[in-house]
This record gives structure tokens, C-alpha cells and sequence, in this order.
């Protein structure tokens, strides 16, 4: 057990000195496709929030991934760059109101009911954008400069997101943020609290737990996150379109989470690498890609209910959660 954490720890430290590395072994398109495989990384991991430890499947959070996205397209100027500092506080502030008002209304439902709630919120949303001309209808509207790191005229070129190299650097900085305000929230007595709803919601209420008020807190907090995706890939791709709201790309993030493992913090990272490495593949070498990438979700669906982090448990030697969790019980009984 000694040995398989060790080998735990250190397999991320040798993930992310890969990533590190990548720009500098790698051509320009790869750098600028791995900065979109970690946005959408991003992404999963504030949807896992809520359906992994909260329990709570939804489909609107692709609503909060464009808002923040037209946030920044809103309050950006016409040909000058805009300033991150004003506009990400902003755009992650719209992203989490917007959860929280949702979330206040969806999470008085329960099961299939919530579902379908929040995706009739997601798409109420979307067809706001859509139908609506302050924000380019349904043409979208352009981004013309990525947001300006600097202060004033302090712009010193190591800061200039327009380079990929810097803006790559710039979101594996904010990814391992995430993680790490992730891994923070469920190790907390919130997070254990919130997966205690999730296991047993009448025994945690019986309890005392304020259910509403956690997972209404997770919501939005997992909104926020999402919008910090949102925000990075409409500087990215420098476009936002209605399209980004759309119930397909919630659909689309649910199954990385599913395919990277519900219950890890970094699971839905691995999903979304996998299945957007996945695609970039199958589009280079077939026009049936969409059949085969289908076939092959529910094949690791199938033959890793853990997800593909499942993987790594293997490689590593070690065993996975409920191995650990039995363990721990059978040892709690023997002392």
C-alpha cells in the first residue's frame, strides 16, 4: 500500500512535467489542440462537482460555460484587447449567478425531474442567445484580441496570451488551480457532507445536514467553474455562438466525466483528453468517426466502470475504490 501511494503521488508530478514539456517538443497545432483538451478538462471536473459528489446529473452547465464566454464578447472592445482583470471577474461572477438562480429552482425537484429542468433552463438559455440581436443572434460574435494580462501600459511580452506557448502555460496554471480548489472542496467537512447527500439524502438530512443549501452551494460554485472555462475558450477560439449553451455540449461533457470516473477529482480531465484525443484521431482516418468513437465510450463504459483513471489504478498496482473501501472496513472490524 506504501509503495502504490508513493507511485500515486508521483505519477502526476511526471503528467505534469509531460505537460510542461509539450511546447517545447511539439508544433504549434498540438500546443493550441492541448490548450482546448485542458479548457474542456476544466469543464468536466466543475460538472463532476456536482454529479460525482453531489449526485445531481445536470444538463445546463454548458449554459454557464457560454455565458461567461459572451461575457467576455460583450465587454470586450471592438479592435483593443480587453483587461483580464475586469473581464474574468466578470464573466465567472455572470456564470455563478446564473447557477445560483437555476439551481435555486432546480433543486427542489429530484431524479428524472431534475434533469429535465435543468435542461429546459439550458435551453431557455440558449435560445435567448439565439433569438436575441445584443449578442449576435445566431451568427455569434467575434473576439478579436485574447484579454490583456497587463497593468496599464505594464504588457511585458511573457504575458502576451495572442502566443499559444504563453497561453497554454497560462491555462495549465488555472487548470492545476482547479484541481487544487477542487481536491480542497471534497476533502473538506462541506465536501464530505455533500457526498453524504449523495449516498443517503434522508439519513443525512435525519442527520441535520442543510441539503438545499449544500448542494445549492456546489451548484454554483460549480457554475463558477465552468464559466472559467467558458471565459478561456472564447479567448481561445476568439467566437462564441449560441451553439456553446446547447444541451449537446452538456451531453458532450457528461460522457468525459462518465468515461474518467465519477468520484476523482482529476478523473473527468482524463475523460476529456481521452475522448477529444479520441475524436482528433478517428476524424484523421475515417468518415464514420462518430459510429466508432459511439462504439468505443460504450465499450470503455462497459469494460471500466471506474472510468479510464481506472487505468492507472491497474499500472500502478494498486486497487480501486471499493477494494480501498472494503479494506477499510474490514480492518475498522478487526480493531
Amino acid at each position: 500500500m506504501a509503495a502504490f501511494r508513493s507511485r500515486a503521488i508521483l505519477a502526476p508530478l511526471v503528467l505534469l512535467a509531460v505537460a510542461i514539456a509539450l511546447p517545447f517538443v511539439a508544433p504549434t497545432y498540438y500546443v493550441q489542440f492541448a490548450s482546448k483538451a485542458l479548457i474542456m478538462g476544466i469543464l468536466a471536473m466543475s460538472l463532476n462537482l456536482v454529479v460525482g459528489f453531489g449526485g445531481l446529473v445536470s444538463l445546463c452547465h454548458a449554459a454557464f460555460f457560454g455565458i461567461a464566454g459572451y461575457a467576455l464578447a460583450l465587454m470586450s472592445p471592438k479592435y483593443d484587447p480587453a483587461s483580464f482583470w475586469l473581464t474574468f471577474p466578470a464573466a465567472v461572477a455572470a456564470s455563478a449567478f446564473a447557477a445560483l438562480t437555476i439551481g435555486a429552482l432546480a433543486l427542489r425537484t429530484r431524479g428524472i425531474y431534475f434533469i429535465m429542468v435543468t435542461l429546459a433552463f439550458g435551453e431557455m438559455l440558449f435560445f435567448l442567445f439565439h433569438d436575441s440581436k445584443f449578442a449576435g443572434g445566431s451568427d455569434g460574435a467575434f473576439i478579436y484580441n485574447k484579454p490583456a494580462l497587463g497593468i496599464g501600459s505594464l504588457n511585458p511580452a511573457w504575458l502576451n496570451l495572442e502566443k499559444p506557448v504563453i497561453f497554454y502555460f497560462f491555462i495549465l496554471i488555472i487548470l492545476v488551480a482547479v484541481i487544487a480548489l477542487l481536491a480542497m472542496i471534497v476533502r473538506s467537512p462541506f465536501g464530505h457532507a455533500l457526498t453524504a447527500s449523495r449516498d443517503n439524502e434522508r439519513r443525512a438530512r435525519a442527520l441535520g445536514f442543510p441539503i438545499f443549501r449544500l448542494q445549492l452551494t456546489a451548484f454554483t460554485l460549480s457554475g463558477a467553474i465552468a464559466g472559467v472555462a467558458g471565459y478561456f475558450a472564447a479567448a481561445q477560439f476568439g467566437f462564441v455562438a449560441p451553439q456553446m449553451l446547447g444541451w449537446h455540449v452538456s451531453a458532450t461533457v457528461l460522457v468525459m466525466v462518465l468515461i474518467g470516473g465519477l468520484r476523482s477529482v482529476a478523473g473527468p480531465l482524463a475523460g476529456a483528453l481521452a475522448l477529444i484525443g479520441l475524436e482528433e484521431i478517428l476524424k484523421a482516418t475515417t468518415e464514420y468517426w462518430k459510429l466508432i468513437e459511439g462504439l468505443i465510450v460504450v465499450a470503455i463504459v462497459l469494460m471500466l466502470p471506474n472510468g479510464v483513471r481506472q487505468l492507472l489504478t491497474l499500472v500502478l498496482g494498486g486497487h480501486d475504490d471499493k477494494e480501498r473501501d472494503l479494506s477499510h472496513a474490514k480492518r475498522r472490524a478487526h480493531g
